[in-house]
């Protein structure tokens, strides 16, 4: 699986934020996404318990150039970069708890 593209590695220059120090959840919203709101409050609550794990959460509307390059279909998708950028994990709709953390650990 990690032979795709999802190899491929973000910088903090391309997500407008620092990456975490041993991961990022990174989240592409848009405005009128109510998933996305939930999503939003379980990667922060994560993030939060998690020492070194950043959340950042991007608008995909402001962001079309990256959306594309990502192949990012719909709201809300979750990314999952270990400490370096590459991307470990990708899931499209509102995460549940457990399953972010486990995403986690293959980032970690």
């Amino acid at each position: 699986m990690d032979g795709q593209k999802q190899a491929e590695r973000l910088t903090a220059a391309q997500l407008g934020a620092e990456l975490g120090e041993k991961a990022t959840l990174v989240q592409f919203s848009s405005a009128f996404c109510q998933p996305c709101r939930a999503t939003r409050r379980t990667l922060a609550e994560v993030a939060g318990m998690v020492d070194g794990v950043a959340h950042i959460e991007i608008d995909a509307e402001a962001h079309l150039t990256l959306v594309r390059a990502l192949d990012i279909s719909r709201t809300p998708t979750v990314l999952v970069l270990d400490a370096t950028g590459r991307i470990v994990r990708r899931a499209a709709g509102q995460p549940r708890t457990a399953d972010v953390v486990a995403a986690l650990g293959r980032a970690i």
